[in-house]
C-alpha cells in the first residue's frame, strides 16, 4: 500500500488517473470534474466557447495530459526526425533571478514553444500551406529533434550494454538566433500520481534528511532547494519538478498552464511572449473579464484533480523481487530514495491525505548527480549538476500505464538497468554496487524495483 489508505488497484488496467481509494465520495464528482479539465484540449481564442479559448499563442501541449499521458511519464522522440511535442527544452543563460530561478534567454525566454496557434503553422507540410511571412500571427518559436548518442558499458564480468544520451537539435528559429552562451536541457513529464501525498509530507521530516555539509561523511548531502513562491512572495523550500523548483502543487499546476499551453491564469497571469515577440504579443487573448484564461476556480478543480490520483499497489514480491530488495537497500539506494513516511494529520478537503503511512522512495531532496547527467544548468539554488530524487512507486508500472519507458530527467534510459547506469556524483557507491553484482543478482534488484 505504497499511497497508504489511498493506494488504488492496478487490474484489470493500471492507470495514474484514478482517484485515491479512501477520497470521500463527496469529492468524486469535482475530481471527474478536474479529471475532464485536464484532459480537455484548449482552442485559439476567440471562440464561441470561451470556457477553453485562449490557447498559446505560443506553446507546447493543447491539454494538460497531452504530456502526462495518461497521468503516467511523457514520452520523448526516438528517432532524430521526429519532432519534439511531448516534451520540453528548457533555456537560460548565465546568471541567477531571484523570482525566476534562471535567467530566460531574452527573446525565447525559458523554454523553447515549438507549436503555435498561426495558421502558417497548423498548416505545415499540407496543400497550398500559408508561408510564415505571410501570416500576421505569431510562428512557433522553433523545431526541437533529438539526436540519440550512444556508448558502450561493460560489467566486470564481462557483460556488455549500450546506454544513449540525447542531444537536442534546434532548427527553423522563428525570431532570429538563440543567445551565444545559450543553456539548455531536456525535460520529459514525470508521472503525476501520488503528488497531494508528497505536498502533505512534513517539511520538517524532509529537513531531518537534508545533510548539506555532509556531517556524517557517507558521501550523501542532499539539501533543499530554495524558491520563490508566487502566492507568498517569498523564497520557500522546493519540492516539485525535476530540479525541485516549485514549492507547492497549486503553482506547479499554474505554471504548467502558463508556459506549456500558453493559458494565463491568476498566479501566472502574463502570455508566454518575451518583449521582442511583439506578434505573439498582439495575438487576442482568452481572458475574461479578470484578466486571465483560467479563472481561479477552474485552477483549483485541476489542482484537486492532481492531488487526488491514487498510487497503484505494489506488486507481489517473489524469492527474487525479495532478494533483489536486500540489494537495493545494501547498495545504499535508500540513502537518497527514502522509502517511507507518515503523513501529518491534516484537515479539510486534504483530510484523506493525512496521517498515512506511504512509501515513495524519494527524499525530495537535491543531490549532485555527477557529470554524466548534468545539464550545466542552475535553477535557483540547484546547481547543474543537481536533481530531486524522483518517487520510484509504481515505476514498474509504466510500459503498462502508456508504454513509456524513457526514465531520468530527460528519458534518456529505457530500462531501469540504464538508469542505474547513469547514476553518478553523489549515487556512484550504490552504482558501484549494482555493477559488482552477478547477473543473476543485479536482474533481482530491477525486479525488486518493478514491484514498487
Amino acid at each position: 500500500m505504497p499511497g497508504g489508505e489511498g493506494s488504488v488497484a492496478f487490474t484489470p488496467f493500471a492507470s495514474s488517473e484514478l482517484p485515491a481509494a479512501n477520497l470521500p465520495d463527496t469529492d468524486l464528482s469535482m475530481f471527474h470534474a478536474g479529471k475532464a479539465l485536464a484532459h480537455q484540449p484548449w482552442v485559439k481564442a476567440p471562440t464561441a466557447t470561451d470556457a477553453r479559448d485562449g490557447l498559446g499563442p505560443l506553446f507546447n501541449a493543447r491539454s494538460c495530459l497531452g504530456c502526462h499521458v495518461n497521468g503516467g511519464r511523457g514520452p520523448v522522440p526516438q528517432t532524430a526526425e521526429t519532432p519534439l511535442f511531448t516534451a520540453i527544452l528548457r533555456l537560460s543563460v548565465p546568471g541567477q533571478d531571484k523570482v525566476l530561478g534562471s535567467v530566460p534567454d531574452p527573446v525565447y525566454g525559458d523554454q523553447v514553444q515549438v507549436q503555435s496557434t498561426a495558421l502558417s503553422h497548423q498548416l505545415r507540410g499540407r496543400i497550398a500551406p500559408v508561408l510564415p511571412a505571410q501570416d500576421p500571427e505569431a510562428p512557433a518559436e522553433a523545431w526541437v529533434y533529438i539526436d540519440w548518442r550512444e556508448k558502450a558499458f561493460e560489467y566486470p564480468d564481462g557483460t556488455q550494454t549500450t546506454l544513449r544520451f540525447p542531444e537536442p537539435r534546434i532548427e527553423e528559429l522563428g525570431y532570429g538566433p538563440l543567445s551565444e552562451n545559450l543553456l539548455t536541457s531536456l525535460r520529459a513529464a514525470p508521472t503525476i500520481h501520488g503528488a497531494g501525498l508528497l505536498e502533505a509530507i512534513s517539511q520538517a521530516d524532509i529537513d531531518a534528511l537534508a545533510d548539506p555539509e555532509d556531517a556524517n561523511g557517507d558521501g550523501i548531502s542532499g539539501r533543499s532547494n530554495q524558491v520563490w513562491d508566487v502566492e507568498q512572495a517569498a523564497m520557500v523550500p522546493g519540492r516539485f519538478g525535476w530540479k525541485a523548483n516549485r514549492p507547492s502543487l497549486t503553482i506547479t499546476v499554474a505554471a504548467a498552464f502558463q508556459g506549456d499551453l500558453g493559458i494565463s491564469n491568476p498566479l501566472f497571469p502574463d502570455q508566454p511572449c518575451s518583449p521582442v515577440q511583439q506578434r505573439c504579443r498582439r495575438t487576442p487573448s482568452g481572458n475574461n473579464a479578470e484578466g486571465f484564461e483560467l479563472p481561479a476556480d477552474l485552477l483549483a478543480l485541476t489542482t484537486g484533480f492532481v492531488r487526488n490520483i491514487g498510487v497503484p499497489r505494489a506488486r507481489a514480491r517473489d524469492e527474487v523481487a525479495q532478494s533483489g530488495r536486500q540489494h537495493f537497500y545494501q547498495a545504499g539506494c535508500a540513502d537518497c530514495h527514502q522509502p517511507t513516511f507518515t503523513t501529518p494529520v491534516l484537515g479539510g478537503e486534504r483530510a484523506h491525505l493525512g496521517h498515512q503511512v506511504i512509501w515513495p522512495y524519494t527524499d525530495l531532496l537535491l543531490h549532485d548527480m555527477g557529470p554524466d547527467l548534468a545539464d550545466g544548468r542552475p535553477d535557483y539554488g540547484a546547481t547543474g549538476s543537481e536533481w530531486r530524487t524522483p518517487p520510484l512507486w509504481g515505476i514498474g508500472l509504466s510500459p503498462e500505464i502508456n508504454g513509456v519507458q524513457g526514465f531520468l530527467h530527460d528519458g534518456r534510459a529505457r530500462n531501469l538497468e540504464e538508469a542505474i547506469l547513469w547514476h553518478g556524483g553523489e549515487a556512484m557507491r550504490a552504482r558501484m554496487h549494482f555493477v559488482a553484482l552477478p547477473i543473476d543478482q543485479r536482474e533481482a534488484m530491477i525486479a525488486f524495483l518493478e514491484t514498487l
